[in-house]
């Protein structure tokens, strides 16, 4: 029997995404080829461009439903969690609004992951919550600042307590929302919670954009300054840049769902290299481009 699912919306490092964005699309097109039945959650329903792409994809016609929900009010997402047995969210705020009921994405983020688990506790069918996290939760910056752990695993934590060069709204809000989800992970038995913390996502998109993790991931080559700016931030926190294939992001949600049990945190990352290894990989694949070198 086919098996209920919600897809939320995706950070990247510039905006957010919904169901119809880059990790989202191609999600709910592999669960669908698999057979399941999506509940996918939109911000805005009206949105045709969005909608249309998701009505497209295989299967989606009859086993696809849409929702409208918005993470700053995470309560909306209730009716498409009802009736579900696993939860992805992949949902987090990046635009604060001063119409906002939240001081920040912070707390808004907290709020949603915390209103999203108990609204599976609630349905008393979801047996599963995976919520996609990011590495810039997990960076193996010594508590004191002074180079790196030996490896980096999932005990690692970013240190909130010291300065950096770059972003830190985005950082503290996944790191702090991570860490609120995972309190919920086999809670008097009822719910088992999956922490996937996914490293910067690149490959091919169902989009008619390309999406700003992609953007990052080419900014070398494509002389793209504020987007290498999430380079020097992942190079800044690990000394390198974790990367990953979004096909290989896609499996590792659905492997999160198919495992009889499963909980905690785990690492999704298949390589990681410097900023200058990458741009001598570019400068070599495409002597023709001047390359940005970080």
């Amino acid at each position: 029997m086919a098996q209920d699912l919600i897809g939320g919306a995706i950070h990247v490092h510039t905006q957010l995404e919904g169901g119809s964005g880059y990790l989202g699309s191609w999600l709910i097109k592999k669960l669908l080829l698999k057979g399941y039945t999506v509940h996918a959650t939109l911000r805005n329903l009206g949105e045709e461009s969005k909608t249309s792409l998701l009505k497209s994809l295989p299967n989606a016609g009859t086993r696809l439903e849409l929702f409208q929900a918005d993470i700053y009010n995470p309560q909306e997402f209730e009716p498409a969690i009802e009736g579900c047995q696993y939860v992805l969210h992949v949902a987090t705020p990046m635009l604060h609004t001063q119409n906002s009921k939240y001081k920040d994405t912070t707390e808004a983020a907290i709020a949603g992951v915390r209103s999203i688990a108990e609204s599976c506790l609630r349905s008393k069918t979801v047996k599963r919550l995976v919520y996609t996290s990011s590495v810039t939760a997990a960076s193996s910056l010594r508590e004191d600042g002074f180079g790196y752990k030996t490896q980096m695993d999932e005990l690692c934590w970013t240190p909130l307590n010291l300065s950096y060069t770059y972003s830190i709204d985005f950082m503290l809000s996944k790191t702090l929302a991570e860490k609120e989800i995972l309190k919920y992970n086999n809670i008097n038995g009822k719910l088992e919670v999956v922490s996937l913390v996914c490293g910067l996502v690149g490959g091919d998109t169902l989009l008619s954009y390309v999406p700003s993790s992609v953007q990052s991931v080419l900014s070398q080559l494509k002389g793209n300054q504020l987007q290498l700016t999430a380079l020097r931030f992942l190079q800044e926190l690990f000394g390198s840049v974790p990367l990953v294939h979004t096909e290989d992001v896609c499996d590792a949600h659905i492997f999160c769902i198919e495992k009889s049990s499963l909980g905690g945190r785990f690492l999704c990352a298949a390589e990681s290299c410097t900023i200058e290894e990458m741009a001598n990989f570019y400068q070599e694949m495409h002597p023709e481009f001047q390359i940005a070198e970080g």
